[in-house]
């Protein structure tokens, strides 16, 4: 028999854990007439509720639940890393516990797989109960993405995704610590099956993107996927050099033909606080990549695990 593994982050998530357990069981009928086993990998990303002794009472009860504690919290991408390490399975999907990727779909998504696709994704076509002002800041990170990278990431797109075990070795193969899941499912390319789904809300608890942790993740994206800012950077130093360059022009007529010296010290301090405050964000756009340079070549591990059962 072929065997199913699924993946499920989890950061203080004491509350969904048995919930999100029963509702994936449900589809077990449906797999074992396909001939396909299941198994349930929790990561818990340095939970500091009981996330961890609510996993280990599933574990105990069923054998097919494992379970991988970080020793500290690393982030969701980690936790999306260490899965697929420990992920046996001939094909992987990821959920969060949440159950705002509603294991119901799973069975319509494997059908997809038999057809031939490689992998199955979701994407959500609305964002109900979302804040307008981070729907609004969501839309526009996409928009940008798609003309700034080569990279498909859609919009909406979640990281619920079932995958051949092909794929999930060509992720593997990318160790990097700066890691932005969405960016690498579709740079590894493979055929794709993009299924829609309307936005659940979470039934239990709140979550833990807050607007500024999403700010952060949208430039690990960007600098990850795109080197346009840096392009951006270099033109803005141009564009300055010849504007630079056309006001000296102006101030020598000026002098030869009317005799007056430069006046105008107001906006001229003007013209030097803008100046400097591009060569700032350009300098800040290139620390970004720096930054990230200086962090891959440390060459830390990804995650530290604390407890494996």
């Amino acid at each position: 028999m072929k065997l199913l593994s699924a993946v499920v982050p989890c950061y203080n998530e004491e509350e969904n854990v048995a919930d999100f357990y029963r509702e994936f069981i449900k589809n077990e009928g449906f797999f074992k007439e396909k001939e396909i086993e299941l198994e349930l990998w929790y990561i818990d990303d340095g939970s500091g509720d009981n996330t961890a002794g609510e996993v280990k009472k599933l574990a105990e009860a069923d054998r097919r639940v494992h379970f991988l504690s970080f020793s500290r919290n690393f982030g969701k991408e980690a936790a999306i890393y260490a899965g697929l390490q420990k992920a046996r399975g001939d094909y992987v999907v990821f959920l969060d516990a949440d159950l705002q990727d509603p294991p119901s779909l799973l069975p319509e998504m494997y059908g997809y797989l038999e057809q031939g696709y490689d992998s199955v994704a979701t994407r959500r076509v609305s964002r109900k109960g979302e804040p307008p002002i981070r729907s609004l800041f969501a839309r526009m990170f996409y928009r940008l993405m798609k003309k700034i990278s080569r990279t498909e990431i859609m919009d909406g797109a979640r990281d619920y995704r079932l995958m051949t075990r092909k794929v999930v070795d060509a992720i593997l193969a990318m160790p990097e610590y700066n890691r932005f899941s969405k960016g690498i499912f579709g740079w590894v390319g493979f055929g794709t099956k993009w299924l829609e789904f309307e936005n659940i809300e979470r039934k239990k608890g709140e979550t833990k993107w807050s607007f500024w942790k999403l700010f952060l993740y949208s430039l690990d994206g960007i600098t990850a996927f795109s080197t346009a800012p840096l392009a951006f950077a270099a033109f803005m130093g141009v564009l300055f050099c010849l504007a630079a360059f056309g006001l000296i022009i102006v101030t020598i007529v000026r002098k030869a033909i009317f005799g007056d010296p430069t006046s105008g010290w107001p906006s001229l301090v003007c013209i030097i606080s803008l100046i400097s405050g591009v060569q700032l964000f350009c300098l800040g756009i290139v620390g970004q990549y720096l930054a990230k340079t200086y962090m891959e070549v440390k060459r830390r591990p990804i995650y530290l695990v604390k407890e494996e059962i």
